[in-house]
Order: structure tokens, then C-alpha cells, then sequence
């Protein structure tokens, strides 16, 4: 029986704009391993994680598990990446492993012609879609900051620089850890108290409080 070898990932802006959540993606992919008879080798994760590069460690554990033969699944290209370049990169390096590719969304099996060339047409339009939603993004604070309004904090996790919204790497990791401690099964007390234990500060300096954490999951 052939092997599959799945990867979920969510991010803050994934999880507000299209509530896909890592249970929800693992049970589509799950199904589509009983229905087309593969044997579910294992499922990568990345939480709270953005998919504009590749430097992920649940991408590169998925990539590196698999072999000749077995297949990699996603619930969406936009969990897999929001870069074209990158999109073909994967794709292309799946390939040359004799691996194929399944994005259960969107349809896509590349081990037909007509998926490979569906899935750059789709690559292409998830990345014009990202800079069409960085381009209102920076025109609406821009348009804030010249009729003298006071831009609000972006929410944790972020900051703006030059009138855009990236991601800061030390609240990203508060982040990850967070959505793991959830997914274990903790409460929110127990993970501000794992939180504080481990040291981990909000914005301000101080230790996380339950309703902030609550707004992070």
C-alpha cells in the first residue's frame, strides 16, 4: 500500500480570514487516505506560522519523509506556501523524489499534466492574492496617517514597518507554543501558567493574563 505523508499549518491572519483549523485539516486529509487506500505515514505541523517562505520546520520534516512513490498532501496551496517561487520550488523538488503532490482544496494531482500546469495557475493567483492584500493593507494605513489618525498596535505577533503589517519572530514563537499547548489539551490557565513558568513576556514587559491568551487561540 502506498504512503502518504501529510502537512497542516495555520497562521493568526489564516486563522481569522478562512478558519481552516489544524483539526479540520488533518481530518480532510485523514479521509482522503482511507478513501484513495494510502497508508498515512505521518501528519507535519506548523501553527501559527506564516507560509510566505520555506524556512518552516514542520514543511521541511514533511518534505524530507518522503520517499519514491508516496504522496504529499495539503488541505490548500495556501497552507502549503503563499509564494509562487516557492510553490514551484516544492513542486519541483517533489517531483525529482518521484513524490506526488495532492492539494485536496483546490483538486490538484500532479502526476497528470493538467494538474502539474493547474497547480502553477493556482500558485500564481494565491501570491497575487497576498500582494493585493498587502497593497490595501499599506494604502489604508497610509490614508490613516494623512488625515492625522492614530494607528492602533497590530495584534501580537506583528508590527508595521513602512506602513506594512510583518510578523515579529519572537512573538511568532509565543504564538507556536500557545497553539501547542492548546492542541495538547491544556486549558488556558494551565498555558499562562506554562508561559510564565517558561519565562515568556507579553508586549509589555509583563507576564501573560488569561484573556490574552485567550485572544491568541
Amino acid at each position: 500500500m502506498a504512503t502518504a505523508f501529510g502537512y497542516i499549518r495555520v497562521s493568526t491572519e489564516g486563522q481569522a480570514h478562512e478558519g481552516v483549523s489544524l483539526e479540520a485539516q488533518e481530518s480532510r486529509i485523514r479521509a482522503w487516505c482511507e478513501l484513495n487506500g494510502y497508508t498515512l505515514g505521518a501528519i507535519h505541523t506548523d501553527a501559527g506560522i506564516s507560509g510566505k517562505n520555506m524556512n518552516r520546520p514542520g514543511l521541511q520534516k514533511a518534505i524530507a519523509a518522503c520517499g519514491q512513490g508516496d504522496a504529499f498532501i495539503v488541505y490548500s496551496l495556501s497552507r502549503l506556501t503563499r509564494s509562487t517561487k516557492d510553490a514551484l520550488q516544492i513542486s519541483e523538488q517533489l517531483e525529482k523524489s518521484g513524490v506526488d503532490l495532492i492539494s485536496l482544496n483546490e483538486h490538484i494531482d500532479t502526476t497528470t499534466p493538467f494538474g502539474k500546469a493547474f497547480y502553477r495557475i493556482i500558485a500564481a493567483l494565491n501570491e497575487l492574492e497576498r500582494d493585493q492584500l498587502s497593497e490595501r493593507t499599506k494604502e489604508a494605513l497610509a490614508f490613516k496617517k494623512s488625515q492625522g489618525e492614530r494607528l492602533g498596535a497590530p495584534r501580537y505577533g506583528f508590527q508595521v514597518v513602512d506602513s506594512q503589517l510583518v510578523e515579529v519572530k519572537s512573538e511568532q514563537q509565543v504564538i507556536a507554543e500557545i497553539h501547542h499547548y492548546r492542541r495538547s489539551g491544556l486549558s488556558l490557565r494551565s498555558i499562562v501558567a506554562k508561559l510564565q513558568e517558561q519565562g515568556y513576556q507579553s508586549r509589555s514587559g509583563k507576564p501573560f493574563q488569561l484573556t490574552q491568551v485567550a485572544r491568541i487561540t
